[in-house]
């Protein structure tokens, strides 16, 4: 199996643990029984916007699911039955450092729910702290030669939060940090991880506003004859003019296949369900209904440029 992927990826992201019981349903510390299955409930009414979007017309081949296993209950199980692409985690959750879930067992835990694309959100800034930075390489290679040599796809999430010297460099606005001084972050950062032997298939990224920066980090995923590596936009739970910002600025860049985009879809519906203020098929609706239109927006975004 060839490094990357071929083919578009829209994929709906619930894979949230700590911060998803905390603040969707006010749950703090350790779970009760009770508990983890009212999370699990919750995010089985997402799964079911899901489905719906694919009823009203997301395109099956290319959609996709990115949930995990310690509150995703049934929905792994029925997603690969159903045909779903499948992603799952591998990291420990709500942690500024990467670390494996299941430590030396993640491995069992891959080939037990055998998903599509093995998962990894990592904080990486290439100026950040320098050993904390290598303890993360060393373990991300490990994954990454694990799971290449079992010909299993990588799924890259990287966040570059801002120093304290480089926030201070803009005048504490964190606005000018992503549009100045994030994009080249990114870069030298994707840059690092790959010198380090760390082989990626997808890369799930922040959005940037300028397609230009789109095609300089594109360009540096496939460095060094990657040729088949590809990009995703992550949605940052941000409000839908800049999510649609990110995806028309990407979409049409050779190297971007889609999205991975989370609460900016479940978020308000997902609320108002738990709160008791909108019915299980009326939130499972508008999640559907949002997921759907982000497809939309990249899709013709990448129409409109080659029209």
């Amino acid at each position: 199996m060839g490094l990357g992927y071929d083919g578009k990826l829209f994929i709906l992201a619930f894979d949230h643990r700590g911060s998803f019981q905390k603040k969707m349903l006010g749950i703090t510390g350790t779970p009760n029984a009770e508990e983890s299955r009212r999370i699990s409930d919750a995010k089985k009414v997402i799964f079911e916007g899901f489905q719906q979007a694919v009823a009203d017309g997301a395109p099956k081949e290319n959609v996709g699911l990115l949930v995990d296993e310690q509150f995703g209950g049934s929905v792994p199980g029925e997603a690969r039955e159903r045909g779903f692409k499948l992603a799952m985690p591998v990291e420990k959750s709500g942690q500024n450092e990467f670390d494996f879930e299941y430590g030396d067992a993640f491995g069992e835990h891959i080939e037990n729910f055998d998903p599509d694309f093995s998962k990894v959100l990592v904080r990486y800034n290439a100026e950040g702290d320098a050993e904390m930075n290598r303890r993360q390489l060393e373990r991300l290679r490990r994954l990454s030669d694990w799971l290449h040599e079992r010909d299993r796809k990588f799924l890259f999430e990287l966040l570059v939060p801002a120093e304290a010297q480089q926030l201070e460099s803009v005048g504490g606005d964190t606005a000018r940090y992503d549009a100045e001084l994030r994009p080249d972050l990114m870069r030298r950062t994707i840059a690092e991880i790959q010198d380090a032997g760390i082989e990626v298939d997808v890369w799930k990224i922040e959005g940037v506003d300028e397609r230009s920066d789109c095609e300089m980090l594109a360009t540096q995923t496939r460095a060094g004859g990657r040729d088949g590596v590809v990009c995703v936009v992550l949605g940052r739970g941000a409000d839908d003019d800049k999510v649609d910002h990110w995806l028309t600025q990407a979409a049409p860049v050779d190297g971007f296949v889609g999205f991975a985009i989370g609460r900016s879809i479940w978020g308000d519906p997902l609320k108002e369900f738990i709160a008791g203020s909108l019915e299980r098929e009326s939130a499972a609706d508008q999640i559907g209904r949002n997921y759907l239109r982000f497809v939309r927006v990249y899709q013709d975004a990448e129409s409109a440029v080659s029209a």
